[in-house]
């Protein structure tokens, strides 16, 4: 069949409709409200209210995020494995939107009380509960992407729909969380109010998205069911495409472990905390905006190319903020090239890893949505962790003192690496990996394949 006909074909059939696609956006307006209160202002919370030292801080993140995206693969084969009338994923977003409102309120109610050890031991638990149960209601939402469309245009639109809500959601706890820590006193009490509005917005939320989306896509005729653990772990490792996107994931996350950083930069290099929410409209804004116009622009230029135009603009954003890194003016505009050089690889970061299941299905048979989806979870959350924790151990090397008033030169040029330095170099590295990612052109023909193969069985 000729190339542009299976193009054709692989836009018009399938297609979701709006309904649904707000269905499923809407749900990352609730996850990630209590993923930006603890990616951005937990460390901050650990270091400069509850008083533990930002070291500690950094090692904890990281041991934790690593043992959580284990926890991501045992997820995905449950996933994997489940049957209801409700579909493998949904049910799973359904059960655990209340614990993980739970589990996020006690993430910030460490007990004043406690010794310091006594502090770590109870922020280590509950960041360690946390997590798991973040896992166990996130990486269901991740795998609903193949589920309810193999449309690769539909994909991609709803996952637009899903950052346009994410970003959404990200400006307003950027924004909002300081000034209502202290409209409520400022104290350790305070950040568990906050935790708490967070998340019955979130719990609401998650029983909409429950409610409004529907599992429609089975395996292609010969795809095995219950596939044992050892031949889908193999089967993924020979996705190369499904590799590529680990990676990618990977370094973008590390650079949104990072952004917990910009506090101290507004702090301690522009001078007043206050400027966070400022700074963080400058970044995401542009990119909530991107999200109203992205579409056309991926269905002209594909996935891939237009992600890399993006991290081009993205490197330019952070030269820009290098002209004059203790002007607010010039931190602004640069956020604000850099916001819209987010805007593609935040468009299609989530769908680019489910085409991947379509390829690994194709090439061997054996089609693992919530393997594939738990497997990139692990890596997305070992770059969270990872930034979490440079974030936190390049604070102690710079000898950053919690709460203080100023901070030494060492400390200051630590906190100006993790906002522009590092971030660029991550860039770099990203793109390099986006290069040698070439599904887009091959996805028609291996739908068709897969098309064609269940039609021969049935």
């Amino acid at each position: 069949m000729d190339k542009e006909v299976l193009q054709n074909n692989n836009v018009s059939s399938d297609q979701l409709k709006t309904g649904r696609l707000l269905g499923y956006g809407i749900g990352d307006l609730g996850y990630s409200l209590v993923w930006i209160l603890t990616s951005t202002f937990l460390s901050y919370y650990y270091t400069d209210s509850v008083g533990i030292a930002a070291g500690a801080v950094g090692t904890l993140l990281l041991l934790t995020r690593v043992l959580d995206g284990i926890s991501d693969i045992a997820m995905g084969i449950v996933i994997d494995r489940t049957k209801s009338k409700h579909g493998k994923a949904r049910p799973w977003i359904f059960r655990m939107a209340l614990p993980l409102g739970i589990s996020t309120v006690l993430l910030f109610s460490v007990p004043s009380g406690l010794s310091t050890g006594g502090k770590i031991v109870f922020a280590a638990a509950t960041y360690v509960l946390m997590n798991l149960i973040y896992t166990a209601a996130n990486i269901p939402y991740n795998t609903l992407l193949a589920l309810i469309t193999q449309n690769q245009y539909s994909r991609s639109l709803a996952n637009i729909f899903r950052m346009f809500f994410a970003i959404g959601a990200s400006i307003i706890a950027s924004s909002a969380t300081i000034p209502l820590v202290k409209a409520f006193g400022g104290g350790q009490s305070a950040w568990a109010t906050v935790a708490v509005l967070y998340s019955i917005v979130m719990i609401v939320i998650l029983f909409f998205l429950f409610r409004y989306t529907k599992e429609v896509v089975g395996n292609a005729g010969e795809v095995k069911d219950n596939v044992p653990l050892k031949v889908g772990i193999k089967a993924l490792f020979s996705n190369k495409y499904w590799l590529l996107m680990l990676l990618i994931g990977v370094f973008t996350y590390i650079g949104s472990g990072l952004q917990g950083a910009g506090i101290y930069y507004a702090q301690y290099i522009l001078g007043n905390s206050s400027y966070l929410g400022i700074i963080s409209t400058a970044g995401l804004l542009p990119v909530l905006i991107g999200m109203l116009f992205i579409a056309p622009l991926i269905k002209k230029f594909g996935k891939r190319n237009i992600a890399i135009f993006g991290g081009l603009l993205g490197l330019v954003g952070n030269i820009i903020k290098l002209t004059n890194p203790n002007s607010l003016t010039c931190f602004i505009i640069g956020s604000v090239v850099s916001g819209f050089g987010g805007v593609p690889l935040t468009a299609v970061l989530y769908a680019m890893v489910n085409d991947t299941v379509e390829y690994g299905e194709w090439k061997s048979g054996v089609r693992t949505e919530g393997l594939v989806n738990s497997a990139a979870s692990f890596g997305i959350k070992v770059g969270t962790g990872l930034g979490t924790a440079m974030l936190g151990w390049l604070l102690q090397l710079g000898g950053y003192v919690g709460g203080a008033a100023t901070q030494s030169h060492l400390a200051n040029s630590m906190i100006l690496a993790l906002n522009i330095y590092i971030p660029m170099v991550i860039g770099i590295i990203t793109l390099i990996f986006l290069w040698m990612y070439k599904l887009d052109k091959k996805y028609p023909v291996i739908l068709e394949d897969l098309k064609q193969r269940k039609s021969s069985i049935s």
